[in-house]
């Protein structure tokens, strides 16, 4: 049997781009300002720092990095490093763009910050050892390069986490629906067929449990009823069709609407706006930034 593929379509309909920033020592305190729609993702191979930030009820938190560990902060979050690593450290940081930002499907999800020694995922080794390669030796398309290894490096803390949800104490949502053997079949399926004939039955099929069972699973790892992530994986993705230019028209037919204002209404409903007038402020946001 093939193996399930629980993120491809994911990430196939919602990019992550990654951009290497900084490599090296870095001198006292170094503080990463949190940005709209804007993640960080750093990486330590040798050395050892101690790292603050905001946590739940405004009050610092401090982290003490004592072994080669990645960080993953998935949302705006001002940090700092402290007793940064020194010339001896293997030391870069990426910042990372989702496809709608916060309400990514992988990053709404997860707690502030993940924190990951890096012993404890045996296959990032190649991955680290071709990025800190180019690191190390600029040559042509270095920079490009190393931008694509930290998007490898990105799937491989996914692919972990998906293993290790409890580890990580994740809230209820989609990774650890995902974590779940029979409902990750049906969020595969409904991922790669958002338009589909979606119906509580056919999604408890894709599960191979009863309706009962399946909802009540569903909402006790996810958190909310079948039918209300299916309607927010479809406005999801709507938008993104929105905003490579697709029509209403087209999206709602893309999308198993009965027809553009059925979609208009949802869209609505869901947002705040209609599709033309979301896709406007969202015009204007992107041209602000």
């Amino acid at each position: 049997m093939t193996p399930l593929d629980r993120i491809s379509p994911l990430l196939e309909k919602f990019r992550v781009r990654t951009r290497l920033f900084h490599t090296g020592p870095l001198c006292g305190v170094t503080t990463f300002a949190a940005q709209p729609g804007r993640s960080f993702l750093h990486v330590l191979r040798r050395g050892e720092m101690s790292v603050t930030h905001q946590g739940a009820g405004g009050h610092l938190e401090r982290l003490q990095i004592d072994r080669p560990s990645l960080l993953f902060y998935p949302r705006p979050l001002e940090h700092a490093f402290h007793n940064a690593p020194t010339e001896d450290s293997d030391f870069a940081c990426a910042t990372l763009d989702f496809d709608g930002g916060p309400t990514h499907p992988l990053v709404r999800t997860l707690p502030p910050v993940v924190v990951l020694p890096l012993d404890e995922v045996p296959t990032l080794g190649p991955a680290l050892d071709l990025l800190f390669a180019e690191i190390d030796n600029a040559r042509c398309g270095s920079r490009v390069l190393a931008d694509r290894m930290f998007e490898v490096v990105m799937i491989q803390l996914y692919r972990w986490m998906l293993g290790h949800p409890d580890e990580l104490a994740l809230p209820r949502g989609l990774l650890t629906g995902l974590s779940d053997e029979r409902l990750a079949r049906a969020f595969t399926a409904i991922h790669e067929a958002p338009g589909g004939p979606w119906t509580l039955a056919a999604m408890a099929r894709e599960a191979r449990m009863s309706r009962s069972s399946f909802a009540a699973r569903f909402k006790e790892l996810v958190g909310q009823p079948p039918a209300d992530y299916l309607a927010e994986w479809r406005i999801s993705v709507a938008k993104g069709l929105l905003r490579s230019g697709s029509s209403v028209t087209h999206t709602a037919a893309q999308l198993g609407y009965a027809n553009p204002p059925a979609f208009s209404r949802a869209f609505t409903q869901r947002t705040g706006h209609s599709p033309r007038a979301w896709l406007a402020t969202d015009a204007g946001s992107a041209t602000d930034e």
